[in-house]
């Protein structure tokens, strides 16, 4: 199944003379990268469902952590512990 999880943007940095915005993102205290192509906007302390290693649209806090706890709850972050992802 494909999933979007939310997590919380704890840092951005700018690659490539500033061509690639991408993020240091919290899902639950795993930090992951993401894109945040898709979301220009997006900055640090907000929260972003991400995809694939892309941030695909910005949510708020309370619902970022409803669906992280239905997520944790039906046993579908596994793959978050995954050192290789």
């Amino acid at each position: 199944m494909c999933l979007a999880i939310p997590g919380k943007i704890q840092s951005i940095e700018l690659l490539y003379g500033g061509a690639v915005k991408m993020a240091k993102v919290s899902f639950g205290g795993i930090i992951k990268e993401a894109s945040l192509e898709m979301v220009p906007t997006a900055d640090v302390g907000d929260y972003v469902l991400v995809h694939v290693g892309v941030a695909i649209s910005k949510v708020n806090e309370e619902e970022a952590n409803k669906v992280f706890g239905y997520l944790r709850e039906a046993g579908e972050l596994d793959e978050l512990y995954d050192t290789t992802i």
